[in-house]
């Protein structure tokens, strides 16, 4: 998007270059590898455009080739960048693509790490339809964990839409209380995203229903469990659609994906039952293939399928 309008969406958040093996190999005896872009936020924007919408990645780079690269494949993808900051000396992030293994970073002294509110200066995120962000970023440093409060009071205080995935990375978190800060984030927000998973690690939920007597304040939250399916419970309703099977490649960045596709029905008007539909057709594309956003054709939104995803 190139225009001075507001997007529909608004990410926040470090994205950083993605190193994968070209096949679905392990890292350690790869031998022709692919350099890709890779970092939450701006998957979920990457994937929303490529969804038929608008969306603006906020964050900050390094003032190197990688930086570079990372800015021109987001904003290739039809992602605004314009609030892409540049940090004088820190570097862009790295990471590497492990397929069935996970992944392993180098970000520590990042130039996201780096920021701060004072991104925020100028862009009008109430105005945007929807805000998105993720328990990566306020684990990243304390002046990202101060951005992500300043979004979260700005946001909460307009009409528009307050999006959080909680994205637990226990690694980044050292010895803070990862699971106080990210239940007080989500409970201040509109629509939660969490992996099963996720909520037993930090919160010792065992089930979608303990997730939501856990965490009653969001306005929505949806439980994903990984190939079972995901509930969404809003209004006083649940809702469960089961995942669409599947060969997964790698699953490495199909929370986003899932996201993006929710996201993209919750602003098209859609009903509970499509909104957590278009997310699991959104996270196939994402499985069936070692990147995070790969150049696949997406379902359209009017599709409904009955079979079920992995997330």
């Amino acid at each position: 998007m190139r225009s001075n309008a507001i997007p529909e969406l608004i990410a926040i958040g470090e994205s950083m270059v993605l190193v994968t093996p070209t096949e679905a190999v392990p890292l350690e005896t790869a031998a022709d590898f692919h350099l890709a872009t890779g970092g939450a936020e701006s998957n979920v924007a990457l994937h929303f455009v490529a969804l038929g919408h608008t969306a603006s990645w906020v964050s900050q780079l390094g003032d190197d080739a990688l930086g570079r690269r990372v800015s021109g494949q987001i904003s290739d993808g039809g992602v605004d960048t314009r609030w892409t900051w540049i940090h004088p000396s820190a570097p862009t992030g790295v990471y590497f693509k492990d397929p069935g293994r996970g992944v392993q970073y180098f970000r520590t002294g990042s130039a996201a790490s780096h920021m701060g509110p004072e991104i925020l200066e100028g862009i009008a995120l109430e105005r945007a339809a929807v805000v998105h962000v993720s328990g990566i970023t306020p684990a990243l440093s304390a002046s990202c964990n101060a951005l992500v409060h300043s979004v979260v009071e700005r946001v909460r205080a307009s009409p528009a839409i307050l999006s959080f995935d909680i994205n637990h990375r226990a690694g980044l978190w050292g010895g803070r209380d990862a699971g106080a800060e990210l239940r007080e984030l989500a409970a201040r927000s509109d629509i939660v995203f969490v992996g099963l998973d996720e909520a037993q690690a930090l919160w010792g939920t065992l089930t979608p229903q303990d997730v939501r007597d856990f965490l009653p304040e969001p306005e929505v939250l949806v439980v994903k469990d990984g190939d079972v399916g995901a509930t969404e419970f809003h209004a006083g309703q649940c809702c469960f659609v089961p995942a669409i099977p599947t060969r997964v490649v790698e699953a490495v960045g199909a929370g986003d994906a899932f996201a993006a596709g929710y996201l993209s029905a919750h602003v098209r008007g859609l009903g509970s039952a499509q909104k957590l539909r278009a997310g699991h057709q959104q996270a196939v594309l994402v499985l069936q293939s070692t990147s995070d956003v790969p150049r696949h054709t997406p379902f359209p939104p009017s599709i409904e399928r009955t079979s079920h995803a992995h997330q």
